[in-house]
């Protein structure tokens, strides 16, 4: 019989339609958790929904409003949340830009979940100590924030350094919230999960090449290998040695960009980051 090390929690798991969101959720179902999972594809999500045993929560991180709908969908179904894992993300092609003109590289892996975050403060609150858990990247050391262009409208955005900054702003907002909430008994962390032999790359046609060699499958670990740090982050809650720290799979304070402890990176992203979301 499984250990039922997540009893009488709620989560939220976005990126939940496969790969290592599914298996978390999963697992964490599996351990007694009530868990909710989000994902942009209907298809994909209704199985691993079954799975867990609640309903789908279909929202495409592109698109804002659709966080916003998220949002209140997940207020109106839990009084309150104990871990909320921001894992929706991805590599996109930056030519591409969002519903709402972002560079999706910004827009889906920071800026979404910036805005979901801040909108379940209150459910967060609610729980009396609850943990944010962001699936950050190794890639966080290729990244580099320019605050006066979060939108790369003044230099060129290249897929993989725009993917890893989107990575290290991961890490910034992990230190903004540990810096500013915990008043509110909300706790948070970054984590690299490894390198994912998923679906990862799908909507970036250089990543989703490289992911589908056979190579990949030695350079790549197995998605339940991917899952277990956040599992094991899940289960461990709130800590308060975990909070503001960035693990590279269980191992604390892993590798990380000078940037992501620059106090001035931390402020700054939150503060332009509130702007843009409409919640300045």
């Amino acid at each position: 019989m499984t250990e039922q090390t997540m009893a009488g929690r709620t989560v939220l798991v976005t990126g939940a339609s496969d790969g290592i969101g599914a298996e978390t959720a999963k697992v964490l179902s599996q351990r007694g958790a009530t868990v909710h999972v989000t994902g942009r594809s209907a298809d994909k999500l209704r199985p691993i929904a079954a799975a867990v045993g609640t309903e789908p929560l279909v929202a495409d991180f592109s698109r804002l409003d659709d966080v916003r709908r998220l949002a209140e969908q997940v207020a109106e179904r839990v009084g309150s949340l104990d871990v909320l894992m921001n894992n929706a993300g991805g590599t996109f092609a930056p030519s591409r830009t969002t519903h709402d003109g972002h560079e999706p590289n910004f827009q889906v892996n920071h800026l979404a979940p910036f805005l979901l975050t801040h909108l379940l403060r209150p459910t967060l609150a609610a729980a009396g100590r609850s943990l944010v858990v962001n699936t950050s990247s190794i890639a966080n050391l290729m990244g580099k924030v320019v605050l006066d262009d979060l939108d790369y409208e003044h230099r060129k955005a290249r897929e993989f350094a725009a993917y890893g900054t989107g990575k290290l702003m991961n890490i910034l907002f992990t230190r903004g919230i540990a810096e500013r909430w915990a008043d509110a008994g909300i706790a948070s962390v970054a984590v690299h999960p490894g390198p994912v032999g998923s679906s990862f790359g799908r909507d970036s046609a250089i990543v989703g090449l490289l992911y589908r060699t056979p190579l990949a499958r030695f350079a790549t670990i197995s998605v339940p290998d991917g899952a277990a740090p956040l599992i094991a982050l899940a289960e461990r809650g709130p800590d308060p040695e975990v909070d503001g720290r960035y693990f590279s799979r269980f191992s604390i304070d892993g590798r990380e960009n000078r940037q992501a402890s620059d106090r001035a990176l931390i402020d700054g992203l939150w503060e332009r980051s509130a702007a843009l979301t409409g919640l300045a």
